[in-house]
């Protein structure tokens, strides 16, 4: 049925209509198939139109070729260069003593028992806990006694 399209090959086409999950190409006068919206282009794409029209030219790739249903799936992201990664801009490191709500008091231990491991364990987190749950019984207890 749709042996002329081999899976793999890049072929011109046509774009025939839009949809907001893909865009449908014409291969030729007989047979269509359908970009979806996530092999449109490169990085995120919310809007198909903003990357392509009906009636525009485009390079497609084969992907799946379903002879049962003749269904052709294309690609057009995989016919264009795979732009370079971009360095991501180093994050600001947070100040030691602060974070999330609470005393913050076991934070510095955490961080000088993590920095060979790269992250603390349940065990190391469960034996800080219960010494600053100790230390903050002893605490109410000192103030009761006065």
């Amino acid at each position: 049925m749709s042996s002329q399209y081999e899976v793999g090959s890049i072929v011109e086409g046509k774009v025939t209509g839009i949809k907001p999950f893909g865009a449908f190409i014409a291969l030729d006068d007989q047979k269509q198939g359908l970009v979806h919206i996530s092999h449109i282009a490169h990085g995120f794409v919310k809007d198909i139109n903003d990357h392509l029209s009906v009636g525009d030219e485009v390079k497609v790739k084969i992907l799946t070729v379903d002879e049962e249903t003749g269904k052709i799936s294309l690609s057009i992201r995989e016919t264009q260069p795979k732009p370079e990664r971009q360095e991501r801009p180093e994050r600001p490191s947070r100040p030691a003593g602060g974070g999330g709500g609470g005393r913050g008091g076991n934070r510095p231990n955490q961080q000088s028992s993590a920095q060979g491991q790269g992250f603390n364990t349940l065990e190391e987190k469960l034996k800080s806990w219960l010494k600053e749950s100790n230390e903050i019984q002893a605490d109410l207890n000192k103030r009761i006694k006065k």
